[in-house]
């Protein structure tokens, strides 16, 4: 199967063209078939200048269009300040990489006004001699989005960045096998994922999990975005039904990472320097939204019994900003881009887990590791979520919007936990203050698939040489 990018739909703008692109795409190794990603182009990063650690003003607002950076996305998520996530690691896995991404980096921080990691090391891991999309360009993009904003949301972390020789599910197996180990008690982002029933995947998922079980181990905590086709994944289907969930978000080692966008939209995120308000992302005009369903391979874990209505494991477990008109600006030399997409959530989320961890060794404790039971707690527990910016909880819960998407077939938010939103987006500083002294999740042991009295049967009824993933679920 194809590494998909699932968190990435990425939104260029040149004049007044907006060009969705880094979705995902699927492709086939038997058939030889490949669904081409769109082309995307922005204006030139030479157009900018000087640095500013306030807002710079959204640099498309010229085409009337909405757009953040990391001093927006602190304010209204309540970052705190007195954290930067110091002695903490955060290890992004990306297919391809970026052949310029060091300087992009480096731009970024100069022009947001945000200081360099203290360590940014890039690993180029070895392949398996599989066939992949080779869209090298896409991957660039996501690539510079999941660097600089897990590092401009805790700057005082260290960055690894995990690339993959191609995006064949193989090859990201293979990246990630090699790389965990080399950092126990780190926080993993990937913004990519595949719907669990593509008959490309193989036994890739079985593998993955193998992976991440391993990884929890060693105390990782491990993020994952939940798709941008929302709850069908109809434009890669072709089925209107059923709704489908995405892997590796739907893996219960993971943390699946959900989209939102502002209540009011676009522009609602951020408000009067705080937060405004949110609702489900769903933007069919670039024919994007959240993902969000049930699994078919996991049975509900234990925290999430009796809370979401399925016998089954559902994604997403928490959300984050996902829009395209209110999206992040992204450095990828030679053009910044505007890009919405879950994508832009997992990495955000590995910063935020980075200053809960900091948090923790300031207290004496060791990392939170595998983080969902603690997160169910808190947002469970009095006070867990709060509304209209009520800024003395955990989570904004998200009651408005559904992930219907080509299809009739969707979730629609409500009070607490749904299959739109999950748990809802954070209220960082409250959230990191009670993970520091929430129990570490330890080493919780679900062998594949998941649960006992569940036998694996892959949907498609066999194994056979997994295709590849491709960037910006």
């Amino acid at each position: 199967m194809r590494s998909r990018n699932l968190g990435g739909v990425l939104a260029a703008f040149m004049a007044l063209a907006a060009i969705c692109a880094l979705s995902i795409v699927s492709a086939s190794s038997g058939s030889g078939s490949q669904l081409s990603l769109p082309a995307v182009e922005g204006p030139a990063i030479s157009s900018l200048n000087g640095a500013n650690a306030q807002s710079q003003g959204c640099l498309f607002a010229s085409q009337g269009l909405t757009c953040y950076g990391p001093y927006e996305l602190g304010k209204a998520y309540d970052f705190p300040s007195n954290l930067d996530g110091r002695g903490q690691t955060i290890v992004i896995v990306d297919a391809y990489g970026s052949p310029t991404i060091q300087s992009d980096l480096a731009a970024f921080d100069t022009y947001f006004g945000v200081p360099a990691p203290p360590s940014f090391k890039i690993i180029t891991a070895r392949g398996t001699g599989a066939t992949g999309s080779g869209d090298t360009a896409d991957w660039g993009v996501e690539t510079s989005l999941d660097v600089e904003y897990a590092h401009a949301m805790a700057p005082g972390a260290n960055i690894v960045l995990a690339v993959a020789a191609t995006d064949n599910n193989n090859d990201i197996n293979a990246a990630e096998a090699q790389v965990f180990p080399l950092y126990p008690h780190a926080i993993v982002s990937q913004s990519f994922g595949d719907w669990e029933t593509d008959p490309t995947a193989g036994n890739s998922y079985e593998i993955q999990h193998k992976i991440f079980e391993v990884a929890t181990a060693l105390g990782d905590t491990i993020l994952a975005s939940a798709g941008d086709a929302g709850a069908t994944w109809t434009q890669y289907t072709g089925t209107t039904s059923p709704a489908i969930a995405s892997y590796p978000a739907s893996d219960p080692l993971v943390t699946g990472v959900g989209g939102t966008q502002g209540l009011p939209y676009p522009g609602g995120l951020y408000a009067n320097g705080g937060y405004g308000g949110e609702q489900v992302w769903n933007e069919p005009q670039f024919d994007a939204a959240t993902g969000g369903a049930p699994s078919i391979l996991f049975q509900a874990p234990p925290w999430q019994q009796g809370l979401t209505g399925y016998r089954m494991r559902t994604v997403p477990d928490v959300s984050y900003n996902a829009a395209v008109d209110g999206g992040v600006e992204v450095f990828d030399t030679p053009y910044i881009y505007l890009v919405g997409g879950t994508s832009a959530g997992s990495p955000q989320w590995a910063a935020i887990f980075a200053l809960a961890d900091q948090a923790r060794a300031q207290n004496g404790r060791g990392p939170i590791g595998f983080a969902n039971p603690a997160l169910y707690e808190l947002a469970q527990s009095s006070g867990g979520h709060s509304h209209n910016g009520n800024n003395r909880s955990d989570f904004h819960d998200i009651t408005v919007g559904n992930n219907a998407l080509d299809s009739p077939i969707g979730f629609s938010a409500g009070p607490g936990y749904d299959l739109a939103s999950g748990l809802g987006t954070p209220d960082v500083a409250n959230l990191v203050h009670d993970l520091a002294t929430a129990q570490a999740g330890g080493n919780p042991g679900f062998g594949w698939p998941g649960f006992p009295n569940l036998p694996f049967q892959a949907p498609w009824g066999g194994r056979h040489q997994a295709d590849t993933m491709s960037p910006g679920a």
